[in-house]
């Protein structure tokens, strides 16, 4: 988690044959189950209490000629994975109260930060599902794991967040080789953090103050 997996979705989207078409992206562990099939499949009106009158249209379907994005797949149920995977072998999708079929075809990106062969051989996944996923696989590392990017990402961040506020702010050597020496169990996520705390919050020209890892 933090790693980086929404911008690399988008990276894949700007530069693929779909960039002018929707990137549409929803964290599937976000919600309980109910709205979550609702948000992608849509629904007809009076599909169940609460529900907008005239309906809705679901992610896929706003997704259409474009990239659909799906973060942390592993926690998607198992009742919303078999409908998932009925999309991805005849791309047709039914709104929640409807019986009408809808074909829409969009390129499907999933990630998650779990292990879902593990989740497979423990029943939470369906292995039928993970095969069809798994055609073409990218792992991202955890910041740890890619020293050679940390001091390029402290730059970039600083730049933007110095852009943002208005700011000149910089890092020092010393306050560099603290970062460059930090694990980062909250890798991307929590450098930007740590970046944009010492840009808002410093009284001096640098952020070394307010980065204690």
């Amino acid at each position: 988690s933090g790693t980086g997996k929404s911008m690399l979705s988008k990276l894949i989207h700007k530069n693929s044959s779909r960039r002018k078409n929707p990137f549409v992206e929803i964290n599937c562990a976000a919600m309980p189950e109910n709205l979550l099939e609702a948000e992608l499949f849509g629904y007809e009106k009076g599909a169940f209490t609460g529900a907008n009158p005239k309906g809705k249209v679901g992610l896929f379907e706003m997704a259409q000629g474009g990239t659909l994005f799906l973060d942390e797949i592993g926690d998607m149920p198992l009742q919303l994975q078999t409908k998932l995977l009925k999309y991805l072998d005849n791309h047709e999708i039914r709104r929640v109260g409807g019986t009408e079929v809808y074909q829409v075809e969009c390129s499907v990106i999933a990630a998650t930060n779990q292990d879902l062969l593990d989740l497979v051989k423990n029943k939470r996944f369906r292995e039928d599902l993970f095969y069809r996923l798994n055609s073409f696989t990218l792992k991202i590392p955890p910041l740890r794991g890619r020293f050679q990017d940390i001091s390029k990402l402290i730059r970039l961040y600083l730049e933007r967040f110095n852009s943002k506020y208005s700011c000149n702010k910089k890092v020092s050597s010393a306050a560099m080789q603290t970062l460059l020496q930090h694990t980062f169990p909250g890798n991307i996520r929590e450098l930007k953090n740590i970046i944009e705390n010492g840009v808002v919050m410093s009284d001096s020209d640098k952020i070394d103050d307010f980065i204690r890892v």
